[in-house]
Formats: structure tokens, C-alpha cells, sequence
């Protein structure tokens, strides 16, 4: 259990850097961001992957290319647009915070496996998380934005739909995920990681066509595309390649009302970061939802330790 939560947390750590890059990035579309991202990830997925290929293939089911499929849309492609989306239209606090609700979502379906832990003992943990989301929501819509950073009510409203869309995106995929590795523990967590890269990357290509057509960047602006080539690539080894393969050793090791909640982590992260390229130190509102974010994780810990079931059994 203990190398479950260091995995999810780490993978927290190096997923909430995702939610700076479309910030940092302003001038490209939220299509380009996530078209680059994953044509990157897929490229590094498949160059990691070619050395096994000839004996994870023969492993691979029907069902097994069904669920990479689903899961590389919702989880990948779907998620990263709608963030992209949100961070751009609201920024990086709220996002993230919206995003942040995700552990109680996983945790609510994750009560229904039949090694749960029963959602009675699990109430003080998520009420703390629920608390944490609250304090910090509070603090980002009735802080004062600077004038020129206003937006009209429309764009707001867009982005946390954007920001909720991606909610239920990555609650589907993190459920899924969990899933059909605990039907599969034949399949290595690392080596299931690569084959939704190499997928995704296959399906961003696509999605990447629009972007191909005469004239669909005439108009843009001067870009750097040195600086967007190089996050890509960053993106692409970290938070899709190390990112990802951190999470699936974690959810092989995690019942999934606990492993939903190392999401946290992600948001937790995204905050710090957040705070760091604005040059500032969080409000007090801000302190008092980290601390009660990272607590109801550890009480959830602490239940799951004393009162879960052999590991081995998640999902």
C-alpha cells in the first residue's frame, strides 16, 4: 500500500504540471495542444514500445484493443482538450479545483466493488476533500481578478463546463483503467501504459488532419513553435509516459476508493505550480483546502490500512 500511494502521488506530481502548459502556451488552440501532446507521447510510446512487441502482442484480446481505444479517447484525447479548454477560458485555479472533485466520483463507484471499504467509514475523509474543493472555490471566485484578465460571464461559463467536461472524462477513465488491469494482472502495468500511448497517438494523428487543411493557420500569429515542440516532447516523457505508467503501478496496488483519491495529488500540484508562475504564495483560504485536500487523503490512508483487505484484490 505504501508503494501505491508513493506511486499515485508521484504521478500527481508530474501530472499537474499539464494544466500550466496550455496557460504558457495561450496562442495555440486547445485542438493544437492536444494533438501535439499525444502525437509526441504516441511517437516516444512506440519507440519504447518496439523492443517487446513481438511478446506483448500475442497477449492482447479482443476486448483488450476495445478498452485502449475508449479509454485513450476519454482518458487522453477528450480530457487534455476540455483542460485546455478550461485553463484557457478560467485558469488554472479553478480548473484545477473542479477537476479536484474527481476522488470523491471515483471513490462513490469505487464503493460498489466488492472489496470496498463501506462508504460509511469513508465520510470524514471525503467531507474533508469536499471542504478543501469549497475553501479554495471560495477563494478563487471571490478574489478580484486584475482588469485586464476580466472575462465575460459566456467564457467563464464555457470553461467550467469545459473543466467539468473533463471531470467526468478522466473519472471514466480512471475507473475503467483500474478495472480491466485488476482483469488482466498478466499485463504489465508499463507495458499497458505504452499501448495507450501508441493508440492515442494513432487517433491525435487524426484528429490532427483539420489542422493539416489550406489556409487552417493563415491567419495565426507568430508562434514559437520552438518552445511548443519542446513541451510536447516534455509532455509526452513526462506526464504521458512516466505520468502514466506511476498511475497504473499505483492502481495495481490500490483498492479504487482509495487509488481514486491519489488523484488529489494532481490538484494539489497544479495549485503549487500555479502559484509559482504567478509569482505569489497562497491565500490563507488556499493553505486551509491544501491541508484539508491532503488530510482527507491520509484519514482515507489510515482507514484503508487498518480495515482493507489483503492487496492483491483492487478493482
Amino acid at each position: 500500500m505504501i508503494k501505491g500511494i508513493t506511486c499515485g502521488a508521484l504521478a500527481g506530481a508530474v501530472w499537474g504540471g499539464v494544466f500550466l502548459v496550455p496557460q504558457i502556451l495561450a496562442d495555440f488552440s486547445p485542438l493544437e495542444l492536444m494533438t501535439g501532446r499525444y502525437v509526441a507521447y504516441g511517437l516516444v510510446s512506440l519507440l519504447l514500445l518496439l523492443p517487446v512487441l513481438k511478446r506483448v502482442l500475442p497477449q492482447l484480446q479482443r476486448h483488450d484493443w476495445i478498452t485502449l481505444l475508449w479509454l485513450s479517447v476519454a482518458g487522453n484525447l477528450v480530457y487534455y482538450l476540455l483542460l485546455s479548454v478550461a485553463v484557457q477560458r478560467v485558469g488554472v485555479a479553478p480548473t484545477s479545483l473542479v477537476i479536484g472533485m474527481l476522488p470523491v466520483l471515483v471513490t462513490l463507484v469505487g464503493v460498489t466493488g466488492h472489496n470496498a471499504i463501506p462508504i460509511r467509514q469513508l465520510a470524514l475523509p471525503l467531507l474533508a476533500i469536499v471542504a478543501g474543493v469549497a475553501c479554495t472555490s471560495h477563494d478563487v471566485f471571490s478574489a478580484a481578478l486584475p482588469a485586464d484578465l476580466a472575462q465575460d460571464a459566456g467564457s467563464k461559463a464555457i470553461g467550467l463546463l469545459a473543466a467539468a467536461g473533463a471531470l467526468v472524462a478522466w473519472s471514466a477513465y480512471a475507473v475503467g483503467n483500474a478495472r480491466h488491469l485488476a482483469k488482466r494482472p498478466d499485463l504489465s502495468s508499463h507495458d499497458w501504459s505504452l499501448l495507450t500511448g501508441v493508440i492515442t497517438g494513432a487517433l491525435a494523428l487524426i484528429a490532427a488532419l483539420p489542422l493539416l487543411l489550406p489556409g487552417a493557420s493563415a491567419a495565426a500569429p507568430a508562434r514559437s513553435w520552438g518552445v511548443f515542440t519542446l513541451m510536447m516532447i516534455g509532455l509526452a516523457i513526462g506526464p504521458s509516459v512516466i505520468g502514466t505508467g506511476l498511475w497504473n503501478a499505483a492502481t495495481r496496488r490500490l483498492p479504487l476508493t482509495l487509488g481514486g483519491q491519489m488523484i488529489i495529488f494532481e490538484t494539489v500540484f497544479a495549485l503549487l505550480y500555479g502559484f509559482l508562475h504567478e509569482g505569489r504564495l497562497p491565500r490563507p483560504l488556499e493553505i486551509a483546502a491544501i491541508v484539508l485536500l491532503l488530510g482527507g487523503v491520509a484519514a482515507s490512508s489510515w482507514v484503508h490500512a487498518t480495515q482493507a483487505p489483503p492487496p492483491g484484490h483492487a478493482g
